[in-house]
């Protein structure tokens, strides 16, 4: 998906949350320099002090930090992959899409656990984004996306539908179409309208209108919204959250979780279904806290889990709510504002690391470049202006259609000058011998007229397409459709059958022409080959 230099616009059309009408949004630099601070100062502290009681199913009593420090923070991935997202935006301009970001993950993110492993050995074999993300992945449901949406609010303040529209093409590169990628639209979007917002109530709202209302993270964050305002003690509720939408706990290892919480039924759950539960500690952690720091990185602490991550976010969005001066001094003096990264290709990035920002303000001052940028490009973007103006949210920042993310998930999406082009895998990448597969081209028409596309289909002799290889389609205008998803395309159906698979995948290429112009618009498929292996993804472990 491109980001388009005069407003955002996702596959084909306007964005259902364009203000393109209304007042935009307004904030002076000074002001968002004092959040960017505040921002990545809560994050570096919060992933340092939650770093010892990682994936610990256990109530914590946690206080202070509990390393010896000495005036640096620990590595953490949460951090790590938004600085290599720095780089990206610097090299490559605003336009950043899945594709470009999967090709700096290839090569600078040196981890292979988890999600992030699934991904890159998925990207490898072939498999664009969100494919790459869904795919035979049992971790799309987990946290690995959410931790790294500050960098996306950071250069869109006041602009949640840019930053969750940036926060999509990233996430989806490891969580495809699971609750991971709904969890970092949400954070993405929640911290872009701190920067305008203070209030956490109307925070949360915005983020929850960019997800799906029947989405695993939503219901676990509006569960949260409701036992809060009945006065439910929050570790009480911590419990309450674990026993509706945990996943199993770490490595579906028992002895990661305590006795008392084996006594209370907390220790079964799906493998890799950890980010709605997680993300609604950092809503407990944030709504519990009455403002004040210590009591926020305690509470979301102790109510354990993927500690380094909550408290990094919930200080994250704290920093941007309040800024840099409502961070206690106590909580700053052990780390000091220096960088430590720990999964990043060092070799690569400028000889040993040389192109990352060694300290939080260098940082700040190189995403503050950036956010200046955005200011000028996109229309629906907020305005930056001088230290003197009072900030302004005159846009609406709620998203009037969350399904576009739904829909836009379901397979890669091909941008071309007037037409964009997505491949819908039914039951997902993966063919066995004579087996059917099913691809749907799904074909968007963003230019003024009605236009005929001749499509043929590029692949192996011995792969039989029906209803055959070519043929010719008419693309309606925009004008006769709705929104797009709404009825804004024409959809091509595809058979595909090899009696005998030989290869590890299948490739071929949609090659879409239209007549009498010069267009030529080549679309890939790949599919894996499966005849050895059963693709199941409900993974379950009971102790």
């Amino acid at each position: 998906m491109k980001l388009n230099a005069c407003e955002m616009k996702p596959v084909a059309s306007i964005a259902p949350w364009a203000t393109k009408e209304q007042q935009k949004n307004r904030i002076s630099v000074n002001h968002y320099h004092d959040k960017l601070m505040g921002c990545f100062l809560g994050k570096n502290i919060g992933g340092t002090a939650g770093a010892p009681l990682e994936w610990i199913r256990q109530v914590n009593d946690f206080q202070f930090y509990m390393q010896e420090l000495d005036g640096n923070p620990v590595p953490n991935d949460d951090l790590d992959i938004q600085l290599l997202w720095l780089i990206a935006l610097e090299e490559r301009g605003l336009d950043l899409d899945a594709k470009t970001l999967g090709e700096y993950w290839l090569t600078f993110v040196t981890p292979h656990w988890s999600e992030y492993g699934i991904g890159k050995i998925n990207m490898r074999s072939g498999l664009p984004a969100p494919l790459c993300g869904t795919h035979y992945n049992e971790y799309k449901d987990s946290c690995g996306a959410y931790i790294r949406s500050e960098i996306w609010a950071a250069i869109a303040p006041g602009a949640p539908q840019i930053a969750a529209k940036y926060a999509y093409e990233d996430a989806i590169l490891d969580h495809g179409d699971g609750e991971g990628t709904y969890a970092e639209i949400f954070t993405a979007a929640m911290q872009s309208a701190a920067f305008l917002e203070n209030d956490m109530q109307k925070l949360v709202e915005i983020g929850l209108s960019y997800i799906p209302t029947e989405c695993a993270t939503a219901k676990a964050v509006r569960f949260v919204i409701d036992a809060h305002a009945k006065g439910m003690d929050y570790l009480e509720l911590r419990d309450k959250v674990l026993g509706n939408f945990r996943g199993c706990v770490s490595g579906a290892i028992p002895d990661t979780a305590s006795e008392d919480d084996r006594k209370k039924g907390l220790l079964d759950g799906n493998l890799g279904f950890d980010v709605p539960s997680n993300i609604a500690i950092v809503i407990i952690g944030m709504l519990y806290c009455e403002d004040d720091f210590e009591k926020l990185m305690r509470y979301t602490i102790n109510c354990g889990e993927d500690t380094d991550c909550t408290a990094a976010t919930a200080g994250a969005i704290f920093g941007i709510i309040h800024g840099q001066s409502k961070i206690p001094q106590k909580w700053l003096e052990p780390i000091g504002s220096t960088i430590k990264t720990g999964c990043l290709n060092l070799g690569e990035l400028g000889g040993y690391g040389a192109e990352i920002p060694a300290t939080i303000e260098n940082l700040v001052e190189r995403v503050s470049k950036i956010g200046k940028q955005v200011s000028l490009a996109y229309e629906s973007a907020a305005e930056l202006v001088d230290e003197n103006q009072e900030p302004l949210a005159g846009a609406e920042m709620r998203c009037e259609d969350a399904s576009v993310f739904e829909e836009m998930a379901k397979g890669p999406i091909y941008s071309f000058d007037f037409f964009d082009i997505q491949v819908v895998y039914e039951g997902g990448p993966a063919m066995r011998s004579n087996e059917e597969k099913k691809l749907v081209l799904r074909i968007v028409n963003r230019y003024k007229h009605v236009e005929a596309l001749d499509i043929k289909v590029w692949c192996e002799d011995d792969l039989t397409v029906l209803p055959g290889k070519s043929g010719r389609m008419l693309i309606k205008a925009p004008y006769f459709r709705g929104p797009v998803f709404r009825g804004n395309m024409e959809c091509a159906e595809f058979t595909l059958i090899c009696e005998d698979i030989t290869q590890p995948a299948v490739k071929g290429v949609f090659q879409i022409t239209s007549p009498g112009r010069h267009t030529n618009m080549c679309v890939p498929f790949t599919l894996v080959n499966a005849n050895l292996q059963t693709y199941n993804t409900d993974f379950y472990y009971q102790f």
